[in-house]
């Protein structure tokens, strides 16, 4: 009998993931301890490793589950405190309501969006151009709105279609409800090779306007959140931020966007995918469908919706309020506007982020420990002891794997903190420190593409719902970002050992930059 009771907790424990999978996290909860006992260090490092694992295996077992066990097991034990990870939450408290809210809001202008892409997809029909026009606009948009909210259009773009599809190849029609998580429907005339075709050609668009969001989101002090960080320690406005970034950031744009064409051409790393015919058929249908079929009602909510995202547009552009606060008021107008009052129909919109959104507080927790820890303490204390050029070029490569491995958030303000302190000690001059500035920022958000937990908006891309439909796993990911993540980090590289200083200094010469003394509200270390 007690046997048999252990044999039914063992598999309620993580549910149907595979055997191995939960053997392994058992075995990580006996072994965390232990190692604890031995070297805090070390087993600080293991977490890490152990949490980035879960990230991979998000297709066998979402990673909150098993992260969060790890995490709860580390509090335990002292890694770090609760009172520790409210702190990061709360620090962090901004990307939370931002995700709670916002992409709620996405959800009911999935008509107007839906819509918009549609017509995009099926006019546009060579796929080089419309993964140009997917990459340049998520670059566009992530340079002023944020990366997070640009991938949640994206994905409510990418489901809806992918819904579309499922639906007819299923046997049903357009306004029949669906379950587009099962294969066993779809009919065998319509092609499962078509549906694979859709799906790489889907997750080709995916991965080109993930990376456009880290292209885009570089270059403002507005695209990244450790971008606000840095531009504040530096006392520098919008203008001066991206000017200062140039050297970098509009080089490697350019050569992001020679990456896309050279890989939607050679079909290499799993692009080049393009939308099988009887796909394109079926949207074009859809598309005729809806247009036919649309009311005088149905024009005023796709107005209505337009306008609505001109909101969106102009409150987060100009930064008329926090992110999440303007993501609430996308769900007061839209729902009030189009009719959707009761409980259950909003129930719908937050059932996408909030699991992400605990997952996330999951990932804050192991930053909490990072930080109690100090496991970036040695590296940041060895590039800070190089100088000049070669010192800018450490940083640079420092934040880009330290950012591969952690959250580049919390990477970005960690190393901004240190140089900050550097300044105000006189072991820097006010030049070094701007210089380093632009190399923390740049390190920061461009190999960090090289894995989805270098960025917020990659990790949601592959734990959102449109993951598993396209097969979109943690270890695809990182092979489809592998050509952006070497071209993004060798150029930048490039650019801040070679152009960084010389560029620095014409734009001090052409007056388009000044000179600063001291951070804002300090006195000058007479350097």
């Amino acid at each position: 009998m007690q046997t048999s009771l252990i044999m039914a907790i063992y598999k309620n424990f993580l549910g149907h993931a595979p055997d191995w999978y939960k053997k392994t996290i058992i075995g990580c909860l006996i072994a965390n301890p232990i190692i604890f006992m031995l070297d805090p260090f070390l087993a600080g490092w293991i977490l890490v490793i152990e949490f980035i694992f879960t990230l991979a295996m998000a297709l066998k077992c979402y990673p909150l589950q098993p992260g969060g066990l790890l995490l709860i097991e580390a509090m335990f034990i002292g890694m770090t405190t609760p009172d520790h990870m409210l702190h990061e939450i709360e620090v962090n408290l901004d990307v939370l309501l931002l995700l709670v809210f916002m992409v709620a809001g996405i959800y009911f202008m999935k008509d107007l969006l839906l819509f918009l892409f549609t017509k995009l997809v099926i006019r546009v029909k060579n796929k080089t151009v419309l993964s140009l026009a997917f990459i340049i606009a998520s670059a566009f948009l992530s340079a002023f709105l944020d990366a997070l909210t640009v991938v949640a259009v994206i994905i409510a773009v990418g489901l809806g279609f992918y819904t579309i599809y499922h639906k007819v190849a299923s046997g049903k029609e357009f306004h029949h409800e669906h379950d587009h998580t099962s294969d066993d429907t779809v009919q065998e005339e319509l092609g499962r090779n078509d549906l694979d075709d859709f799906r790489a050609f889907l997750r080709n668009l995916m991965m080109h306007s993930a990376v456009g969001t880290a292209l885009g989101g570089v270059m403002t002090m507005v695209g990244e959140p450790q971008n606000l960080i840095i531009a504040d320690k530096a006392g520098w406005n919008f203008v001066e931020f991206f000017i200062r970034m140039s050297p970098i950031t509009v080089p490697v744009f350019f050569m992001g966007i020679l990456t896309t064409v050279l890989l939607e051409k050679t079909k290499l790393f799993g692009y080049g995918a393009k939308l099988p015919d009887a796909v394109r058929h079926i949207l074009v249908d859809y598309d005729k469908h809806m247009d036919q079929g649309r009311t005088v009602r149905d024009n005023a909510r796709l107005g209505i919706q337009a306008l609505i995202g001109v909101w969106l547009v102009i409150g987060l552009a100009l930064h008329l309020a926090a992110v999440g606060m303007i993501g609430l008021s996308v769900i007061i107008l839209a729902t009030s506007m189009s009719g959707v009052i009761e409980e259950h129909a909003l129930g719908k919109a937050f059932e996408e982020a909030l699991p992400f959104t605990a997952l996330l507080c999951v990932f804050f927790g192991v930053v909490a420990v990072i930080i109690d820890q100090g496991l970036f303490a040695p590296v940041i204390h060895w590039v800070l002891e190089f100088e000049g050029t070669t010192q800018l070029v450490m940083f640079y490569l420092a934040n880009g794997v330290l950012s591969m491995v952690s959250d580049n958030v919390f990477v970005g303000s960690v190393y901004i903190t240190e140089v900050t302190t550097a300044l105000q000690n006189g072991e820097i001059t006010r030049d070094q420190f701007d210089l380093l500035a632009v190399a923390i920022n740049t390190g920061t958000n461009l190999p960090s593409v090289a894995t989805p937990n270098g960025q917020a908006a990659f990790l949601f891309l592959l734990t959102s719902a449109i993951a598993p439909l396209l097969r979109l796993s943690y270890g695809r990911m990182v092979i489809m970002a592998l050509p952006y993540t070497i071209v993004l980090a060798l150029v930048g590289l490039l650019a801040t050992s070679v152009g960084l200083v010389d560029a620095t200094q014409w734009l001090y010469d052409m007056h388009l930059i000044e000179h600063h003394t001291a951070l804002p509200g300090v006195e000058s270390t007479g350097h």
